[in-house]
């Protein structure tokens, strides 16, 4: 039995494990990679999974970082089910569609950008990683089961789907595989949530397993506690309110945004939302998620108030935006005012566009309620980047800047820890999955002191050989990692291009005034961009 990494190895997007048992091979998960351009490249990369041999797909939640290469997978000929929960099915169809949405305009804005500089209109060679087409074939392969239910998607295979508490419908997996009559106990956390949040039940608790990949996305830290995230939010409003300034609040559409209307609606009844403030949800996919959330709400572990049929009712200044008209109004209105929009990282969506009109203003504030991933816009403000690049130009960041975990749908340290102490450990083999590598390190040395349990943790493009037998063993086979950033050729060469310049500008000053001002101008343009990356640096 082997388990194949494809992605959220060392790194929390892409998550995929592809799983050769049994004489066939499935996946948990199949998720979109996001970050920098060489991390996404990644997504084009699917031949590695052999769609069309794969026999099946278990998804564990909706999020794009687990759902969002599904379309391009079926597209390759994957023609097995995929099996989910009945909430995680109305949400993925909705969120592949916008996910398709946004791979078909930028590779429209792609083409245009290179037929400008081309001179050829013809850019046909550059398509989308999946088309809408191919999102709006998915839903025919999704196979509904409910929680706490085994059931057998191929002889010698059981899997039972169990509430994760991350988001609606998220689940982790418990598979046994059964091979020359040896059983062995998989279980796959996908992403757990944290106990007490305001819409989701506690996590479940695993049964005793051989082998747990777990996630790992906040293993370094633990979350602040409720009071606490929502007097940081509070001090977010106060701060731009004050200065007639808007609050930007970059959210994940599902599960993020409904909460944190939720925590506004707390904030007023405590007297801490001005009553003049209005309230922009600018997000059509979080519109209609709200709507999945109502009707599902049996999955919900929440007061009434957030799956209300009036939340204008209960938030009187609540809007929502569904068309570009009404998106773009927003940044030109003025005064004060909390504009919620996606994507959560700020690398895609609406959330560019109001990061590109309010990041600039000493009076706006930017919250940031999730995780950034490695190489996002969001990222870069997080940690401290004086300047981000949008729509082709460097945009100053000046707004005050609020990171609050306590929003997060991950579990922290602490409840990683407690979750994992709650299972059965006799001969359990802990492998560390979907965090960035500092933060598996830590947690890796904690199970170990707290636990005694060995851990491993696998890279990217890496297979684990699982033993079958009562004492498993782990072998990992390394296979290529990413190529190293060779930074010495990077700059010999930029040294050798500005020396070429030199040399040739001496010949520069008998050209036209005209034209020299030309080269000057673009010489400037270039030193800006070096100033962009000093700054940063």
């Amino acid at each position: 039995m082997k388990v194949h990494f494809l992605g959220a190895a060392q790194t929390v997007t892409g998550s995929c494990f592809l799983i050769e048992a049994c004489g066939i091979r499935f996946t948990v998960d199949c998720g979109m990679h996001q970050g920098n351009d060489e991390i996404e490249e990644r997504n084009y990369e699917t031949k590695l999974y052999g769609p069309e041999s794969l026999k099946f797909i278990l998804l564990t939640h909706a999020h794009i970082d687990h759902s969002g290469l599904l379309p391009r997978i079926v597209s390759e000929g994957f023609r097995g089910p995929i099996f989910c929960t009945p909430p995680t099915a109305s949400l993925v169809a909705l969120m592949l569609e916008d996910s398709a949405h946004i791979q078909e305009m930028d590779t429209e804005w792609k083409r245009k950008k290179l037929a400008r500089h081309s001179g050829q209109p013809d850019q046909k060679d550059i398509t989308p990683l999946y088309t809408i087409e191919d999102a709006r074939k998915v839903p025919d392969q999704l196979h509904l089961v409910e929680y706490n239910t085994t059931f057998e998607p191929y002889p010698g295979i059981s899997v039972t789907y169990k509430d994760a508490g991350h988001i609606l419908g998220s689940a982790f997996l418990e598979i046994v595989i059964t091979e020359d009559g040896k059983s062995t106990r998989l279980v796959f956390s996908g992403d757990l949530g944290r106990p007490g949040t305001l819409l989701m039940h506690d996590p479940s608790v695993a049964s005793q397993a051989d082998y747990l990949f777990m996630e790992s996305t906040y293993g370094d830290r633990n979350h602040k506690n409720e009071d606490a995230t929502l007097d940081e939010l509070a001090e977010a409003i106060a701060y731009s309110y004050s200065n007639h300034e808007k609050v930007i609040i970059p959210a994940f559409a599902v599960g993020r945004t409904q909460e944190i209307l939720y925590c506004l609606y707390l904030l007023s009844q405590k007297g801490k939302l001005p009553a003049d403030m209005p309230i922009y949800v600018d997000s059509p996919l979080a519109i209609r998620a709200t709507e999945v959330f109502k009707t599902f709400k049996e999955y919900l572990d929440t007061p009434e108030v957030i799956i209300s049929e009036n939340m204008s009712a209960l938030l009187p200044n609540v809007k929502f935006t569904l068309n570009a008209t009404e998106s773009q109004a927003l940044n030109t209105m003025k005064g004060a005012a909390i504009i919620i929009s996606a994507s959560g990282m700020c690398n895609a969506g609406r959330i560019r566009h109001h990061l590109r009109h309010n990041a600039w203003k000493p009076g706006a504030s930017i919250v940031f309620v999730g995780y950034q991933g490695v190489g996002t816009p969001g990222r870069k403000i997080v940690n401290g980047a004086k300047s981000i690049r949008l729509f082709n130009e460097d945009v100053a960041i000046k707004a005050r800047i609020f990171t609050i975990g306590g929003f997060s749908a991950h579990a922290g340290q602490s409840q990683l820890l407690d979750w994992l102490g709650k299972m059965e450990h006799p001969g359990l083999q802990v492998v560390l999955v979907h965090g960035e590598e500092k933060a598996q390190q830590t947690l890796a040395q904690l199970i170990h002191d707290k636990y005694k349990l060995p851990v491993s943790i696998p890279g990217y493009l890496e297979e684990m050989e699982l033993e079958v037998g009562t004492e498993p063993q782990v072998i990992v086979t390394a296979r290529p990692q990413t190529q190293k950033v060779d930074w010495d050729f990077l700059l010999s060469t930029t040294e050798n291009q500005v020396s070429m310049l030199r040399s040739r500008l001496e010949h520069v000053a008998d050209r036209p005034w005209e034209e020299q001002v030309d080269i000057k101008d673009r010489i400037l343009e270039l030193n800006k961009e070096l100033l962009s990356v000093l700054s940063n640096l």
